[in-house]
């Protein structure tokens, strides 16, 4: 009989390492209004540090993808092939794209699309922002018991 190729284990493996944790920060979200528009509440805006008066972004999605997942957000320097925030009637601030998420293959006309922030490194420094956008699924209809009074019509039609 053949011996069989055996890993052995050694005491030293047997000890779970412990991690530091470290405190996670709050979500930073949005969503995408049914108008087709980024918006990001002044709270996620404070979180990230981005003065939307000032600030312009180069606005991108992954490559070779049909639909859009995910939307970065790189700040530029120059205004001719950037985007910048208008004051959003919610009492935040938002980035029209209705014509690019439509291409995107997103949603946004039935409902609105949340996302969350996440900050990635771009490049030399420079701190880009990823809207990884959430799936929206549609409240259930209800099923239960109907409630209150019966309707005149199906009360004289019981009597």
């Amino acid at each position: 009989m053949k011996t069989p190729n055996i890993r052995f284990f050694s005491p030293g493996e047997n000890t779970v390492i412990v991690k530091e944790s470290v405190k996670a920060k709050s979500a930073a979200s949005g969503y995408i209004s049914t108008s087709g528009k980024i918006v990001l509440p002044v709270s996620t805006l404070r979180k990230l540090g981005i003065n939307a008066a000032s600030a312009s972004f180069m606005i991108g999605s992954p490559a070779r993808q049909k639909t859009i997942k995910s939307i970065f957000l790189v700040p530029a320097s120059e205004k001719d092939g950037a985007f910048s925030f208008q004051k959003s009637a919610g009492g935040g601030y938002a980035i029209p794209l209705a014509a690019i998420l439509k291409k995107g293959g997103v949603d946004f006309e039935s409902a609105k699309v949340p996302f969350l922030v996440t900050e990635f490194d771009y490049s030399q420094g420079i701190t880009g922002y990823e809207l990884r956008l959430q799936e929206v699924r549609p409240k259930p209809a209800y099923t239960g018991k109907p409630r209150g009074r019966k309707p005149k019509q199906a009360l004289a039609e019981a009597s």
